[in-house]
Order: C-alpha cells, then sequence, then structure tokens
C-alpha cells in the first residue's frame, strides 16, 4: 500500500519526493531525490556483463530487473522510515542495449544485446552506402557498427524460442527503460523516450517518430516497435504488487541525458563533461540539429529531453579510456599504486618534460574515428621521472577531452557558455586544472556528480508533476560546485593544443576507410 500522508498527532506530515532509479551497464542503483534537489536514501547492485567472444557483449535482462526491484525497494523502505512520500518513479537508463522477452511468461528470451557489441559490425558495412547520408540526416548517426534491431531481427530468423514467440504474438523488444516500465507496471506499459530511442540509430529526431524504412530495411518487423512517448511523459502506473504503492513513472531518460540536465544544461551552450571508465561530452543545442562537419567524427546529434511537444537537441561526443586508462597503468602495468598517486604526482611536475601520452587503449573516435589506432608513450629521456610520467597521462586524458569539446564547438560553430564536470575521474584537482588550461573555460565540478542521472530525470519527471515550479527552478537551485580557472593565455594555450595535434597525427594513420561506429 502506498504510505499515507495523514499526519499523526505529534508527528510531521510526510515530505514528497520522487524515486528515482539509475540503471547503468555494470550496476543499477535507486535513490529518492528530496524536495531540495537532493538524493538520499542511494542503495546500489552490482550487475554482470558478459563477453562470449571479442565482439559480442551482453547482460541477463532477468539479473537487471531482480536487481533493479532490489534497489528500489530497499530505497523505498528507507525513504518512509524517514519520512517521505514518493509521488512518482523516474528512470535513467543505459541507452542502446536491448531485449527480447515473452509477453506471456514476462521472460527474457535470449540474453540481451549490450550498446558495445559489434558482433554484427561486418554485416552492418553492406548498408553503408545507401543509408549513411540519409540516417546521419534524418537520425543523428549513420549506420555504425551495432544496430538493436539488426540483432533482434537476426534473433527472430535464427533462435527458435524468440521465432515462436514472434509467430504467436507473445514477442516483445525494447531498450532497458521499456523493459523495467514494463515489469514496474505489471506489463501494461510499452513505451520508450526520446532521449533512449534516439541511441537505436532508428529514431527520426525532427519528427519523433521511428524510422520505419531503416528499421523494415533490417529485417525488424516495425508491429514490434514500442511506443513512442516525451521524456517527462507518464508511461503508466507502478503495480502495487511490485513496489508497494502506484505511483506514476512521470519520467525516462537515457542516463547522459539525465546527467546533463542535473548539470545545468538547459540552454543552448551549455555542457556536460562526465569523466569516468571514458568520457561523455555532451553540449545542448537548443530547437536546432546540427549535421556532422568534416574534422568532427564521431559528434552524434541526441534527443538532450522532450518536454511535452517541445524536443530540446544536443550533441555527444565520446571518448573510451579515461579511468580506464587510469587502471591500465595501475592494475595492469604497475607503474602506480592508484589514480590518486597519479594525481598527486602529477602535480608536483610543472610539466611533463616532453613526455606525451595517448590514451588510444581502445581506439580514437575523435577528431578522426580510427577504431584500429593505439595507444603510445613518446618522448621519454633519462630526465623523465614518475612526476613527469604521472603529469603526461593526466595530459594525455585532457587533451582526448579537448578533442571532444573542439568536435562539439566545430560542429555547432559556436563557443561553449559554460562547461560543468562530474563523474569519479574528475576528482583530480590536477586533471581538472589542466583540463581548464587546455579547454580555455572555466570548469565547475559538480557537487554531487555521482548521482547526476538520479537526479536529473527526477528533476523532469518532479517539475511535471508539480513537485517544483519548473526545471529550471530545481536545476539551478542547486549547491555551485568548485570552480577551477584556466590558468593559460591563449597562445600557450594553442601552442600546446598544435603540439598535441602533432603527436596524435600518427596514430590516427590508416584511418581512413575505417567503420564509424554507431
Amino acid at each position: 500500500m502506498s504510505p499515507s500522508t495523514t499526519p499523526v498527532q505529534g508527528r510531521a506530515p510526510r515530505r514528497p519526493g520522487v524515486l528515482a532509479v539509475d540503471e547503468g551497464t555494470t550496476g543499477t542503483r535507486a535513490g529518492v531525490v528530496r524536495q531540495d534537489g537532493s538524493v538520499a536514501h542511494v542503495v546500489y547492485r552490482p550487475i554482470g556483463v558478459d563477453h562470449p567472444d571479442h565482439d559480442s557483449v551482453e547482460q541477463d535482462a532477468a539479473e537487471i530487473w531482480t536487481a533493479t526491484l532490489a534497489v528500489c525497494r530497499e530505497a523505498l523502505a528507507a525513504a518512509h522510515a524517514d519520512g517521505v512520500e514518493v509521488t512518482a518513479v523516474a528512470l535513467s537508463t543505459q541507452r542502446a542495449t536491448a531485449v527480447l522477452w515473452d509477453r506471456a511468461t514476462g521472460r527474457p528470451l535470449a540474453p540481451a544485446v549490450v550498446w558495445q557489441d559489434r558482433r554484427h559490425a561486418g554485416d552492418l558495412l553492406a548498408f553503408e552506402a545507401d543509408w549513411d547520408a540519409d540516417l546521419l540526416a534524418r537520425t543523428g548517426r549513420p549506420v555504425g557498427s551495432r544496430s538493436p534491431f539488426y540483432w533482434a531481427a537476426r534473433q527472430i530468423a535464427g533462435n527458435p524460442r524468440v521465432r515462436d514467440a514472434a509467430e504467436d504474438g507473445r514477442l516483445l523488444f525494447g531498450t532497458v527503460d521499456t523493459w523495467l516500465a514494463w515489469n514496474l507496471t505489471g506489463g501494461t506499459a510499452y513505451a520508450t523516450t526520446p532521449t533512449n530511442a534516439c541511441s537505436t540509430g532508428g529514431y527520426l529526431l525532427r519528427e519523433h517518430a521511428w524510422h520505419t524504412d531503416w528499421i523494415e530495411r533490417l529485417g525488424f518487423p516495425a508491429r514490434l516497435l514500442p511506443g513512442l512517448r516525451s521524456d517527462d511523459e507518464v508511461l503508466g502506473v507502478t503495480d502495487e504488487g511490485v513496489l508497494g504503492l502506484a505511483v506514476p513513472i512521470a519520467a525516462s531518460m537515457g542516463d547522459q541525458h539525465a546527467a546533463l540536465i542535473a548539470l545545468g544544461g538547459l540552454e543552448a551552450g551549455d555542457a556536460m563533461c562526465m569523466y569516468g571508465t571514458g568520457t561523455f561530452a555532451d553540449a545542448a543545442t537548443g530547437t536546432e540539429v546540427y549535421p556532422p562537419v568534416p574534422g568532427a567524427d564521431g559528434v552524434l546529434a541526441h534527443v538532450g529531453r522532450r518536454e511535452g511537444d517541445t524536443t530540446q537537441f544536443s550533441l555527444e561526443a565520446y571518448c573510451s579510456t579515461t579511468g580506464s586508462a587510469l587502471r591500465w597503468f595501475c592494475e595492469d602495468l604497475g607503474f602506480f599504486q592508484t589514480p590518486a598517486e597519479i594525481s598527486a604526482l602529477a602535480a608536483r611536475a610543472d610539466s611533463s618534460g616532453g613526455a606525451w601520452f595517448v590514451p588510444a587503449l581502445a581506439g580514437v573516435r575523435t577528431p578522426r574515428w580510427s577504431p584500429r589506432a593505439t595507444a603510445a608513450l613518446s618522448g621519454l629521456t633519462l630526465a623523465t621521472g614518475r612526476a613527469e610520467l604521472a603529469r603526461a597521462v593526466l595530459e594525455g586524458i585532457a587533451h582526448s577531452v579537448c578533442d571532444l569539446v573542439d568536435g562539439v564547438t566545430a560542429t555547432t560553430g559556436a563557443p561553449l557558455r559554460r562547461i560543468r564536470v562530474g563523474g569519479g575521474v574528475a576528482g583530480s584537482d590536477t586533471l581538472m586544472q589542466i583540463q581548464a588550461d587546455l579547454i580555455g573555460l572555466p570548469l565547475e565540478r559538480d557537487a554531487d556528480s555521482a548521482t547526476a542521472s538520479l537526479r536529473g530525470t527526477a528533476y523532469l519527471a518532479g517539475a511535471r508533476q508539480g513537485l517544483w515550479p519548473s526545471l529550471r527552478t530545481i536545476v539551478e537551485a542547486q549547491p555551485v560546485g568548485r570552480v577551477f580557472e584556466p590558468a593559460l593565455g591563449p597562445a600557450e594555450r594553442d601552442g600546446r593544443r598544435a603540439a598535441w595535434r602533432a603527436v596524435l597525427a600518427p596514430r590516427l594513420a590508416g584511418a581512413a576507410g575505417e567503420h564509424q561506429t554507431g
């Protein structure tokens, strides 16, 4: 039953809050976002990721659901004990991971295919010549190296359980948000939202519709597509038998889009960088969709958020080795004990002494898509010490993130107004100062970036449900984080960036003609 809001003599009335779920690739968390915009009662559970072969990445959708249900129930219990009444649910999820399940039994019919999966990259190459131009203009991304629709079509063709369910009318398909909403509502909600749909490569950005010609060309039956809602539209009402309360699922977003909201990316020119295993750079572009430009590979157009009938767009670029590069130096090579030691050592060095690190441990996406690019340590001499090497490591990461920012600004043709940063790796003061110096803009480190995705989608839900007067009101009410001011002049900054491009260029050799990512 839903917690009572009736005041009890001697007890304060319950305070409203939003149960927010952040379902990531390696774990799921839930917490309750309160009236002041802070989040409490955060509960986390890890989720397994399987790699059956070099190109395949899979998850157990049943595990995703049971882990999500467990953290939701625990967060709700803690909130109830704390005098908070949950009035809505908000979902933030990994985006292009897809699930096939049985409408009758509710069970997955195959392992979920994760957004990193590349098993069908070779097959998809055959579509590029005829479809890339159309898809880039209309969906914001090329054919790419993965497609949930193509994967699902191959499952229907080759997996007897999936084929039988399709023939019997029992087959359902969706990204993780669709899977969770369907389960939370007892099987009544079957929908997705633009910030999740756009990452599938089959969503028409301007029309708020599925690109059915492309999806059916991939062999996927359009009748199985989930319905499209706005990001702040109610997907359904939770089943009391599932969560113990019946409240609306009032918002659902892709995780990076939710984080962009929490970090203040509401207007064109507002941007964020989230530093984790890799780094995402996202920038709001207002109501305009920007097509790709030469020299800025990997910068993709997205829906930033859709409120009601209005879409606000964004651009996103990504580098895959940030925190993973630090772990590589520490755990695999044993050069340093911890990432914190790298930061502390780098702070002691005025410069890298001519040493360079190119963190292309998993290829390069921006400024030129080169999946076969490799990492490099260069410029080492007998004078290179551990402090200089540490400095080179952080400078290489910072330059790679600068490439993302440069790609975004080259695409829009305009500078960014503001950048807020978050993620675990952003906790390094040394890295953030180097980053501000190389970008040439102040960087504000969010005071609670670890919960950005939880808070962003909850802010959208709460604003729509009347918990706050507007989305802007609650976003701007959040505490200001630490600001890192650039200390380099334009000439020195330009010189360092030019030197980086000269170091990076040999690593990009052979990029021409390589398959682009989606």
